[in-house]
């Protein structure tokens, strides 16, 4: 069951600070007449958060500069906000907890997610850090000259893959939540592993275009089909990409499990939007499993998968 979403804590806050000139008017007859500003008709139809800044959409392209959107910054912008809203609630858990919170955001991009994350909820206290991590230079340099436009202080954007990442000193010994949106193929596995050596107390990941698992399968694809009848659900190549694509995402959640995570798979929104949509969250809640540990052990065996035991986490 998907974690219920919550309020932003500041919502009360940013509605009672709404400015009149916002507000609805009553016509002549005493109906209310429709909003006449188009920042708030823009809020209301793509499901905005109150308070949430029309001009950061505009920064980020993903709304013009009259305010519009077109089909893919439209499912773009429902994709994010979604996941802010799982996001939240674990950011102000953490910051309940220690008085402060950091979050990494690992294949950042053009760090939608991290700037979204920093107008709905960072920019609203004193304290709080987003890192994003990634790898395209260019995307860097330009996501630091928004973050400086913007007065988004406490945002830092790091020129480096997960791996460089994880013995960087430019990031803090442990991270509080790790996030990863549509990390392709193995950077899921390296956000993961970064979340693990900085003490995650929280993930959250949304993984992409898996194909190293598909691969060994394929590879051993004849061996499996002389050891058991299980091995049909692999043998077409369309299934063999899906079913390792499945797997995955069911070895990444025991992995996670093993080193004491409690795990939640949903789905991110409605799969008319994104064919990309499984959503992994993961809260470290006590010490390793190791039942989980066995259990990831032996499906990697049974699918002839033991040349990945390193990158599960399990020694040769």
């Amino acid at each position: 069951m998907a974690p219920k979403a919550v309020r932003p804590a500041h919502y009360d806050r940013a509605m009672s600070r709404r400015p009149a000139s916002l507000s609805t008017t009553s016509s002549p007859r005493g109906k209310p007449s429709p909003p006449t500003s188009t920042a708030i008709t823009v809020a209301e139809q793509l499901g905005l958060a109150p308070g949430q800044s029309i001009e950061l959409l505009k920064a980020l392209h993903i709304l013009t500069r009259d305010g519009k959107l077109n089909q893919d910054s439209r499912r773009k912008l429902k994709q994010v906000n979604h996941l802010l809203q799982f996001i939240e609630p674990l950011l102000q858990q953490v910051l309940d907890v220690r008085g402060d919170v950091t979050l990494a955001d690992h294949g950042a991009g053009k760090s939608y997610l991290g700037f979204m994350l920093y107008d709905r909820f960072f920019s609203q206290r004193a304290v709080g850090h987003v890192y994003g991590v990634e790898s395209r230079a260019e995307l860097v340099e330009r996501s630091r000259q928004l973050a400086e436009q913007l007065d988004f202080a406490r945002m830092s954007f790091l020129a480096l893959t997960v791996q460089e990442a994880l013995s960087s000193s430019t990031l803090p010994d442990t991270i509080d939540v790790v996030t990863a949106l549509h990390a392709c193929d193995t950077a899921t596995d390296d956000a993961i592993a970064f979340g693990l050596a900085k003490q995650a107390q929280h993930m959250v990941l949304v993984p992409c275009c898996q194909a190293e698992v598909a691969g060994v399968l394929r590879k051993h694809k004849a061996l499996s089909l002389s050891r058991t009848p299980l091995s049909e659900i692999w043998r077409h190549p369309l299934h063999t990409r899906e079913f390792g694509s499945q797997i995955t995402n069911v070895l990444r959640c025991l992995q996670l499990e093993a080193h004491g995570y409690q795990v939640t798979v949903t789905e991110l929104v409605g799969w008319e939007h994104s064919m990309k949509n499984e959503l992994i969250l993961a809260s470290r809640v006590g010490k390793a499993k190791h039942s989980a540990r066995e259990r990831l052990n032996q499906v990697l065996e049974e699918l002839n998968l033991q040349e990945l035991k390193t990158r599960f986490g399990l020694s040769d």
